[in-house]
């Protein structure tokens, strides 16, 4: 399978983890291979509603961003040393490939993240 149909269906998934936390919270951009999250609470400095999370296909892998992980970084104290590999900085998991174990656990995660995001 060409990596571009592997990173299609590995977005497909994250998309779809994405969107099941963000009830309550605004979809500011959906496109092929581009979801962008906000919050409904406005960012102090930008004026602009507060980033939450984005989904997208890069070059080598899918970014999934966790926005609230970089002001709270204990809600990813938990997490798997599996996940923790994934992590890329403070707020991004990379991902090459379906991984159902780590994405049920990303689905936790991004619930908690959802959770203290206040939606």
């Amino acid at each position: 399978m060409p990596a571009n149909e592997s990173f299609e269906t590995v977005y497909s998934r994250l998309r779809t983890i994405m969107l099941g936390a963000a009830r309550g919270l605004t979809i500011a951009k959906d496109q092929a291979g581009m979801l962008e999250v906000r919050t409904p609470t406005l960012d102090p400095k930008t004026k602009q509603p507060g980033w939450f999370g984005t989904v997208t296909i890069k070059k080598t892998y899918v970014a999934f961003h966790l926005m609230p992980l970089y002001t709270q970084p204990e809600l990813a104290e938990g997490i798997s040393a599996d996940l923790a590999k994934r992590k890329q900085g403070k707020t991004c998991f990379n991902f090459a490939k379906v991984d159902e174990p780590l994405f049920k656990e990303l689905t936790a995660l991004t619930k908690t993240c959802a959770a203290a995001a206040g939606r």
